[in-house]
């Protein structure tokens, strides 16, 4: 059984992040994942095929999300969002305090990586920290879920600290290098 709840949210979770970074606008927004993302929201281990009928059954469980749109380019599926499911997400989920003042801090001219590690410790004194190499310096996240259950990846590049977030499952699958003294 696919658990349709836990992709309901990582969507509306994208729309929000969206919404703090742009603004919110009623319109249509494409999210775009590759099948192994889905099927680590989804609990499953399908192919394509299986896939499409699987999204269709979500489209019948996210009904306040509008009449949600598929498409597909090989391995990789577009959900594509009305203005409907924006509007439902600006109007029914919870602000995300975390999510906007990360927001908010990284926007700003010479922010550093330490500041992005103070900032997390402020909502919570168990936070999770390892050194990166390659890709990025530095992944901090919440071991508890709490307040935000994603991976953060950052990058300081000049004077500005850059995030990439991540399921957990995806952040293991991606195979980033942690740093090895």
């Amino acid at each position: 059984m696919a658990d349709f709840e836990k992709l309901k949210q990582n969507v509306m979770d994208l729309l929000q992040e969206q919404q703090i970074k742009l603004g919110y606008q009623r319109e249509t927004v494409r999210l775009y994942y590759p099948l192994e993302s889905l099927n680590h929201l989804l609990g499953t281990a399908v192919g394509n095929a299986k896939m499409k009928e699987l999204l269709k059954e979500f489209r019948e469980q996210a009904r306040e999300l509008g009449g949600l749109r598929f498409s597909q380019k090989e391995e990789r599926f577009c959900v594509i969002v009305p203005p409907e499911g924006a509007e439902y997400v600006v109007r029914e989920m919870p602000e995300n305090l975390f999510l906007k003042g990360l927001v908010e801090l990284v926007s700003s001219h010479g922010v550093t990586l330490e500041q992005a590690q103070d900032y997390f410790h402020k909502f919570s004194e168990h936070v999770e920290e390892r050194r990166m190499d390659d890709e990025f310096d530095l992944l901090l996240y919440f071991p508890e879920g709490v307040p935000d259950s994603y991976y953060y990846c950052l990058k300081q590049e000049g004077e500005h600290v850059l995030y990439h977030r991540f399921m957990k499952e995806d952040y293991d699958s991606f195979g980033f290098q942690e740093y090895r003294e």
